[in-house]
């Protein structure tokens, strides 16, 4: 979307988010599970993963182990009440994630500065933005990345029927399966705003909720320098940093990030990203 369509919403939103990161931050199970720092971290496996057969998984996330047999699936997820908004790991582990792409304009420039520092990232695209893009998401199955569900037009999910709910999300996972080679895991509701019928329709569909714990503003376009020090300032074991690769000009979130990735990598952080678990 555009900015000037996603300002209002965004501003109306901002205080019930900041609200629920604090709560994911200090809780003990809205916690997503990291790869060990120094684990090799593999391209998404070629072709559609199954859906049918999933057990219950525990409530934490944990991290894989390896691509399993070719008769391993992934197991279901819980129906949660919050998103998770923390990751969990050892070391000073971090994850960067991108909203609204891809975007031929920023995110070819952002996978690149990815791969200068082999780091790792979260992609939560946008349906039909992936449907015009599909090189670039199995651009980022080449590298490592992994690829989330943003819904298919990113409305807000609160005021829609069961049934749009579930078409904005599924076609967005059909898409997501055909572009980058197997469904999504993990799931994040435009704008934050989330209800009990779409946490019910992503566990159905086999996605976990992620929210964030640090949001760098890109959105409200505040000068390269401010998304950086949003981004440094907020930097600590376990924050999951939310940029935008899409939905506007986003060429301040590009030169921020070859600001403050290579200074961060320097402190010591790494970037992660959460590893499926199979049965």
């Amino acid at each position: 979307m555009e900015k000037d369509q996603l300002l209002p919403r965004r501003r109306a939103l901002t205080a019930g988010t900041a609200v629920l990161g604090v709560a994911g931050v200090t809780g003990t199970a809205r916690v997503l599970t990291s790869a060990p720092a120094g684990s090799p971290v593999r391209p998404p496996a070629a072709g559609p993963q199954a859906r049918a057969g999933r057990k219950p998984s525990a409530y934490r996330l944990l991290p894989m182990t390896g691509d399993g047999p070719a008769s391993s699936r992934p197991l279901r997820p819980p129906v949660r009440r919050e998103p998770l908004l923390h990751v969990s790991g050892r070391g000073r582990a971090m994850v960067l994630t991108f909203d609204d792409g891809p975007d031929p304009r920023y995110t070819p420039t952002i996978l690149k500065t990815l791969r200068e520092h082999d780091v790792r990232a979260m992609f939560f695209v946008c349906g039909r933005m992936a449907a015009a893009n599909k090189n670039l998401l199995a651009e980022m199955a080449d590298d490592g990345h992994v690829v989330g569900n943003h819904t298919w037009t990113h409305p807000l999910l609160t005021q829609l029927r069961r049934s749009q709910i579930r078409s904005e999300i599924e076609r967005t996972c059909d898409v997501i399966e055909d572009a980058y080679g197997e469904r999504p895991l993990w799931f994040r509701a435009p704008y934050g705003a989330w209800n009990r019928a779409t946490f019910q329709i992503g566990a159905d569909l086999g996605m976990e909720p992620v929210a964030w714990t640090v949001d760098s503003l890109d959105w409200t376009t505040p000068g390269t320098g401010a998304i950086v020090h949003r981004v440094e300032h907020g930097a600590a074991p376990g924050v999951i940093v939310l940029s935008h690769d899409a939905g506007g000009d986003r060429s301040q979130t590009v030169r921020a990030m070859r600001d403050y990735l290579p200074q961060l990598l320097d402190r010591g952080y790494h970037f992660t990203v959460p590893r499926r678990r199979y049965a």
